[in-house]
């Protein structure tokens, strides 16, 4: 294989465009276990990490911009982004290692298509957009329609992302994150469920969004749950509503790792569960957008 390493996206889209068989990478966690299980070497690799756009991270007018390629531990440790998005953070920081997640990156765990990757579900919960470079320019879509199913994309030839955009959450607003995995760590998700919670000064709901992975193809949004939270206070009976139509909301395969009941219940009970730790935070957080 032939190693690159641009340092401008103009530069890397330029290389795509000479090298077809060519293949990017924001930190090379899948790529170098992947290749090691037997999958194809690409003839070129691409290493992103040396553009400083990708690895930047910074909040302005609003809106925080991530780029695709910053480690996860730069992620969930910076106060000012775990403040607005606690969910999100809890997802970096539960990629891996502590070693894999000073290489490891939101980018690479969104776009390596696993549907239990952990950074997805919260990502997608609070409607992120991917910036996606190409030979024809940038363009900005949904995070949620990177991933078209496991181990694929929406991004053409040559395509790859560029950063994140965050619109800052207003007042009373909170996310969570919460998994199921078979080990106390450094396990795959059996089930992942992220939710956001926005509420009045009353405590009633206003906004909800809960989405789960690990039990689809790709990340699914649960509408029913969403919908039985929107003018609610979040009492007992909504819950179990939840629950509910979260466990209908799952089309998961049995292996190793769980059975399809096992999964349905479990992400049941992981939705009450979010709903509960996103509401929590929402009460505290009295600031909104800057």
């Amino acid at each position: 294989m032939k190693y690159v390493a641009p340092k401008s996206v103009d530069e890397a889209v330029q290389v795509l465009a000479s090298a077809p068989d060519a293949r990017v990478f924001a930190g090379a966690t899948d790529l170098i276990p992947q290749l090691r299980a037997g999958r194809k070497e690409p003839g070129t690799i691409v290493d992103l990490k040396r553009i400083g756009r990708l690895t930047a991270m910074a909040r302005e007018n609003g809106t925080w911009t991530i780029g695709a390629a910053t480690p996860a531990h730069e992620v969930y440790s910076n106060p000012e982004f775990k403040a607005d998005f606690p969910g999100v953070t809890e997802a970096a920081a539960l990629i891996g290692s502590h070693q894999i997640q000073s290489r490891a990156s939101l980018g690479g765990n969104l776009c390596n298509g696993s549907p239990a990757a952990d950074s997805v579900p919260p990502m997608i919960a609070n409607g992120a957009r991917a910036v996606v470079a190409s030979k024809n320019g940038t363009r900005t879509v949904a995070a949620a329609d990177i991933v078209t199913g496991p181990g694929k994309t929406s991004l053409g030839p040559g395509e790859f992302v560029v950063e994140f955009q965050l619109d800052r959450p207003p007042a009373r607003t909170g996310d969570a994150y919460l998994r199921f995995i078979p080990r106390t760590e450094m396990d795959i998700a059996v089930v992942g469920c992220a939710a956001r919670i926005t509420l009045d000064a009353q405590g009633k709901c206003t906004a909800a969004t809960l989405t789960l992975g690990a039990v689809a193809p790709t990340v699914v949004r649960v509408p029913a749950g969403e919908k039985a939270l929107v003018g609610s206070t979040l009492d007992d009976a909504t819950l179990e509503k939840v629950a509910a139509a979260a466990s209908a909301a799952c089309n998961p395969i049995d292996d190793k790792r769980g059975t399809i009941a096992f999964r349905r219940q479990i992400a049941g009970v992981l939705a009450k569960r979010a709903v509960a730790a996103a509401a929590e935070r929402a009460r505290g957080r009295k600031g909104g957008k800057a």
